[in-house]
Order: C-alpha cells, then structure tokens, then sequence
C-alpha cells in the first residue's frame, strides 16, 4: 500500500518543536561558550612548562576523543549518582557536552598555540610584557584566528551530538521529534522535519560563527 504524506498534524506540535529547537539552542550555546574556555585552559597547560599539568590534561583529552560521547553522558547521569551526585538531566547535558567540547578544542587551540612564531614572543617579553599578557595579546589572539574554522566545525558536531541527549529524556529536540510521532504514528514525517531543522541550525550555527571569528579573530590573525 503507497504511503500517504501527511505534515499537516505536525502543526498541532509546533510548541513541541519550537521547545526543542530552543533547548538544543540553549545546550549548544552554553557548551560552547564553557567548553571553549576549558580548551583555552587545557591548551595554554599543555603549551607550559609544568610536565605534570601537561600529562594531566593530556589524560583527560585523550580520555574523552577515546570514548562515545554516549557513554560520557550514561556515566555523567547514570554512574555519578552512584557516588551520591545527581543533577537534572539538562544540567548532565551541558555538563557532557562542556567536557566533549572542552577536550577536543584543548587540541584545536594548541596546534594554533603551537604555530605562533617564537619572533613574537621573544618581541613581546623584551618589551616588557608579562607571561599572561603575551598570552592574550600576542598569542591567542592570532592562534584562534588560525583555527576558527576548524573549532567552529566542532562546535557544530557537538551540536548536533546533542541528540543523543534524548537518551536520559533532555527535551531537546530529538527528543520533540520522538514524542511526536509516539503521539501521531508519522514517523517519516517527525523525523523529516527535525532533519531539515537540524541542517538549518548547523548552517545558521556555521555562518553565525564565521561572522564572528571575522570580527574577533581574521583581522588580527591577518596582521599577525
């Protein structure tokens, strides 16, 4: 029998979708912004002198790029509570996805550390600045504009890794395009439309973060 397309009773459950579509908005923003700052810390460790803090965090990126984001989220929600911690499940999500994103931008941020030509640290110690101060203002300023690109594709993938945070009933939307098609039988339907908003939040996700690494970044790495 020919299967009869039907969207129309998607619109009984656009307060479904626009909640999820917000919640994906509000993880991905918060994981960004959080997971970003640990890989800014975790590259600056890995670029120091202190061998112990390098292995440390060394461990931890290694840890994380080695196991299913999945599994990280089941322990964050499932194992820690085990050990008398508990959170809600949106909180065991961003927590997730700060520490995914946190280790792989460690990587992403330090290869542009690393790349920074020894002339300008050198020039910027001998006039006068401080450690903290040739950091800032000589070394990531450059380093982030050399791998915008490449962070912002990872912040997108964490986005989109989101999804799985429907797993421990965060009401994202995954989680929306489930509980629709529970309630109306249109599976096709459901998950068509999450797919098509999926893609839409990765290109507006995408070219929201190129403008702003124009603005922040791509000048001062050009003069750089």
């Amino acid at each position: 029998m020919a299967y009869t397309f039907d969207f129309s009773s998607l619109w009984d459950y656009a307060p479904v979708l626009v909640h999820g579509v917000a919640t994906t908005v509000g993880l991905t923003v918060a994981g960004t912004v959080l997971g970003v700052g640990i890989g800014i810390a975790g590259a600056a460790a890995r670029s120091s002198g202190n061998r112990p803090l390098r292995i440390a965090v060394g461990a931890y990126v290694e840890l994380i790029r080695n196991t299913p984001f999945l599994v990280q989220l089941f322990f964050i929600f499932f194992g820690l509570p085990s050990l008398g911690i508990r959170m809600p499940e949106w909180a065991a999500a961003i927590l997730a996805m700060v520490i995914n994103l946190g280790a792989y931008s460690t990587e992403i941020i330090r290869a542009g550390i690393d790349a920074t030509p020894k002339g300008q640290v050198e020039a910027g110690a001998s006039l006068g600045m401080t450690g903290p101060q040739i950091f800032r203002y000589i070394i990531l300023g450059p380093a982030m504009g050399k791998i915008w690109p490449a962070l912002s594709s990872q912040i997108v993938i964490v986005m989109l890794g989101s999804s799985v945070c429907s797993q421990i009933a965060t009401e994202e939307l995954s989680f929306a395009a489930n509980f629709i098609q529970s309630r109306n039988f249109r599976p096709f339907e459901a998950y068509f439309l999450a797919t098509a908003l999926y893609l839409a939040l990765a290109v507006g996700v995408r070219w929201l973060l190129a403008r702003m690494g124009h603005r922040m970044f791509m000048k001062g790495a050009a003069r750089a």
